[in-house]
């Protein structure tokens, strides 16, 4: 599931990114195939951070030689709003490439988690971005009883104020 800066900015203001976020939701047998099945020619992975990552639940990158592009696989964690964010992906077309994204609603709901984690005032504005393009679309609803249950209110609460809802 495409999430992060890709998901946001498809959602409401682009912005430059240097790394592309993909959820994944697999076994440990099908992660470990994944990785040995990459060309070293054309990726940088390493096996032990991938492996940490499944252990952790949580992530690790490979990197497209040609182009430094940097992907970030995050491992789904096993908890309730992750495994309902994966379950609401949307399919949609990006550059042309059909992939799954993460709706409005659960990236601004990732989005302050991470801002949580810190980087704040970008993943603030990231949401901001979402609330102006898509208002009077989103189920605030839905939002406010994930901010509620991640207790996210105060960045919530910012982020309206700075898309002025």
């Amino acid at each position: 599931m495409l999430a992060g800066s890709f998901a946001s900015s498809y959602h409401g203001d682009p912005r430059t990114t240097n790394d592309i976020d993909l959820v994944i939701d697999c076994d440990r047998v099908s992660l470990e195939r994944f990785v040995r099945h990459l060309d070293p020619s054309e990726f940088y992975v390493s096996a032990e951070a991938a492996d940490e990552a499944w252990r952790r639940r949580g992530q690790f990158n490979v990197v497209l030689l040609e182009s430094g592009w940097k992907i970030d696989l995050i491992l789904r964690k096993n908890r309730a709003f992750s495994r309902e964010e994966f379950a609401r992906r949307q399919p949609v077309e990006v550059a042309g490439v059909r992939v799954w994204i993460a709706s409005a609603e659960d990236t601004i709901v990732a989005k302050l988690e991470w801002g949580r984690a810190g980087e704040s005032e970008r993943q603030l504005r990231d949401v901001a971005g979402i609330l102006e393009v898509r208002r009077g679309e989103l189920d605030l609803t839905y939002i406010e009883r994930w901010v509620g249950e991640l207790d996210l209110r105060s960045l919530w609460q910012r982020a309206r104020a700075q898309a002025r809802l």
